[in-house]
């Protein structure tokens, strides 16, 4: 399999991912996601510190998912297994983040 690395600005710091090119796009729109997250936090909060404005944002995506596990179960949502896909997608990215702070 190959893996390609990117370099992608999260909260004006860059990182180095490495991912499969068929993820690209995926972890390119989580990096958005995640910066944009963290830039609302930084402007909305008093929130100081990568670390914690990253745990706050964390938080919130967080929440969002569990609206959005409580509307599957509800029967609101789209198919269980699309939720159960994006979640698997997440965690490679998730995975491969984490790795890179660990190297």
């Amino acid at each position: 399999m190959t893996i390609k690395q990117l370099e992608v600005n999260i909260l004006e710091q860059s990182y180095r991912l490495a991912c499969p090119p068929e993820h690209e796009a995926d972890l390119l729109s989580a990096v958005s996601r995640v910066d944009a997250e963290m830039s609302k936090v930084r402007a909305q909060s008093n929130v100081r510190g990568t670390d914690r404005i990253a745990v706050m944002a964390a938080l919130s995506l967080a929440s969002e998912l569990l609206a959005l596990e409580k509307s599957i179960a509800a029967g609101q949502a789209f198919p269980a297994e699309e939720i159960q896909s994006r979640m698997h997608r997440m965690n490679e990215r998730l995975s491969a983040v984490i790795d890179q702070y660990q190297s």
